[in-house]
């Protein structure tokens, strides 16, 4: 089974979940491992990235290397 059924999956679960104790600690066990995340390995862009990163992306749309909001919407329903 795929990451994306487990999800959806799991999803399903909870939506149908009745117990709100259990509910409780469910949600408690996600939120402290959210909380324990490392996110060292973040690191903001410098003004010349970002700059490099528009233009690209100008440089991309000009080409017609870009998806419309319809089509990323028709991707996602295959989700």
């Amino acid at each position: 089974m795929d990451i994306q059924t487990r999800k959806l999956n799991l999803i399903t679960y909870l939506a149908q979940l009745q117990d709100e104790s259990f509910f409780d600690k469910i949600e408690e066990y996600i939120l402290s491992k959210l909380e324990k995340e490392d996110h060292s390995e973040f690191v903001p862009f410098s003004v010349e990235t970002l700059i490099s990163r528009i233009e690209k992306s100008e440089e991309d749309f000009k080409q017609g290397r870009f998806k419309s909001q319809e089509d990323l919407e028709n991707q996602s329903a295959n989700w």
